[in-house]
């Protein structure tokens, strides 16, 4: 029966994975992905907003940088994806049942969070999804396999935690939740020396963390802060965040895992060990309560609470085996149809879709339409490519001027998309709190001198007073040149190209002291 179930998830991570690869092949990269190109081009212990373990696997997976487009951008999300679901199979085998693990495997496959937005798309949840699953599998075998007299399993559990929280800093609430569990379950742990030997190996590998940012006087801390600093309580934001997480972990699988959730709290879903679900609640619950705490205050993202609701995969699990014994119980079917439907219909829209779903005023046309984000930035960087060498062999622009930016979006793409591509110079302008790991990146390139032009490009789902932004750094603006995006043989978007003339000072921007 193993043998049939290990095959048969082999082939659901085959397939998914092929599935990932044809829509990562059609799909241009979307904001928050080429934002982390720039942890991959300019690596670093640690980056403005995040650990650098995103951008390390960026590397990993372009060959160094040498073979870059989409499908090995987002290659590295993939195989971790494929690897997370094989561990989520082999803890639900050793928590329960081989059944357990083949149904929890499906249920991570089909999650948006677990299965696309992490599973698809190269972001800091990409790697940390590998991790966080193998640290849920070490906790579960110190658990049931009584081998907390073991060093080793000690040391490999506080590496995995450690490269968790290289991945995203919440990675540390494994420690917190594994540590409470044990203090209300298995007190006589916490003697254990083998434990904070653990906890060691995970402060070595969080220590490039601490000292980048001592470095750079804790400006990741002081940026999330400023993120959580309000004090009124807003009710909407609670309800749009546990709307967002039950629409990113599935409509369908969220209710199955609200009704089994239920189902353990009057006992009538049921491991053979209670302990267990003691356990996964602990490595779940609190976190989710804690998000949804600060979601009373502050606004949230639906993902920032979705590795908690991966414990609860395996009760939902439980609760499907009692419930049927399908293969593939409907409801996963239905889950699966949804998912299908979604991602061939999106692709679809994304690619030849005539209609910009966003504003239809042209000052801001296509404001709000998610399928810009990926589309139409291949076509209009070799637009703009033929645009700036017509300019230079005319004498307008020298060869040497660049492309400025003033917010991390689009300077994420332009830098993907428009700047690797053409090879024009990149550099930020403004504030930090704008330019994000721009600022870093200006840094290693050479600064714009007084007196030289630059571009400055302007999608139109992306209003800016350019006039105001951008005329405190050079004497005079001219008019734009007008780049249509057209799709479906429709324009969704304009893209106006600036040529800044004159630069009053040296406009690149600089750390804060």
């Amino acid at each position: 029966m193993y043998q049939q179930y290990s095959r048969k998830v082999f082939w659901l991570i085959i397939i998914s994975s092929i599935i990932k690869l044809l829509a990562a092949s059609f799909l241009e990269l979307g904001n928050d992905e080429v934002y982390y190109w720039t942890y991959a081009i300019q690596s670093d212990w640690n980056h403005f907003d995040h650990p650098p373990m995103v951008g390390w696997l960026i590397r990993l997976t372009t060959f160094n940088l040498l073979w870059v487009n989409e499908v090995t951008m987002r290659l590295g999300a993939i195989i971790c994806s494929g690897f997370a679901t094989w561990i989520i199979f082999k803890l639900g085998k050793l928590l329960d049942s081989e059944r357990v693990g083949w149904l929890a495997a499906w249920i991570y496959t089909l999650s948006i969070y677990t299965g696309f937005i992490a599973g698809l798309f190269i972001l800091p949840d990409s790697p940390q999804m590998l991790f966080w699953t193998a640290s849920l599998y070490i906790m579960a075998h110190l658990l049931l396999k009584r081998e907390e007299e073991n060093l080793s399993i000690w040391l490999l559990l506080g590496l995995m935690i450690g490269l968790a929280t290289l991945s995203k800093v919440h990675g540390l609430y494994l420690w917190a939740g594994f540590g409470a569990f044990l203090l209300f379950s298995r007190i006589q742990w916490l003697t254990n020396w083998r434990l904070y030997m653990g906890v060691i190996v995970t402060l070595v590998c969080i220590f490039p963390i601490f000292y980048w940012n001592y470095q750079n006087d804790f400006i990741t801390y002081r940026f999330h802060s400023e993120r959580v600093s309000n004090t009124s309580l807003r009710w909407d934001m609670l309800g749009q965040e546990i709307v967002g997480e039950a629409l990113y972990q599935h409509p369908f699988l969220f209710i199955v895992i609200l009704i089994a959730l239920f189902g353990a709290i009057t006992n009538r879903v049921r491991f053979a060990r209670k302990r267990i679900r003691l356990w996964l609640g602990w490595m779940s619950i609190p976190m989710i309560l804690l998000f949804w705490t600060v979601a009373l205050f502050n606004p949230t993202l639906p993902h920032w609470a979705g590795p908690a609701y991966i414990p609860l995969y395996f009760v939902a699990a439980l609760y499907l085996q009692k419930r049927t014994n399908r293969n593939i119980p409907i409801i996963l079917q239905a889950s699966l149809g949804l998912v299908m439907i979604v991602l061939i219909t999106g692709t679809v829209l994304i690619r030849f879709s005539p209609i910009n779903f966003g504003s239809q005023q042209k000052e801001n046309y296509g404001e709000y339409c998610p399928t810009l984000d990926m589309s139409g930035w291949k076509e209009f960087s070799h637009a703009f490519d033929t645009l700036r060498k017509a300019d230079i062999a005319a004498g307008i622009m020298q060869e040497t001027d660049p492309l400025v930016v003033n917010k991390w979006f689009p300077g994420g793409h332009l830098e993907f998309y428009t700047a690797r591509t053409t090879g024009i110079r990149l550099i930020g302008v403004g504030v930090l709190q704008d330019l994000h790991k721009f600022v870093w990146l200006n840094q290693e390139r050479d600064t714009i001198r007084e007196g030289e032009d630059a571009y400055y490009i302007l999608p139109s789902n992306l209003p800016v007073e350019v006039q105001r932004t951008i005329e405190p750094y050079f004497v005079s603006i001219d008019a734009p040149i007008v780049i249509n995006q057209q799709r479906g043989g429709k324009v969704v978007r304009y893209f106006y190209v600036y040529r800044l003339r004159n630069a009053k000072r040296n406009v690149a921007a600089v750390l804060p002291k």
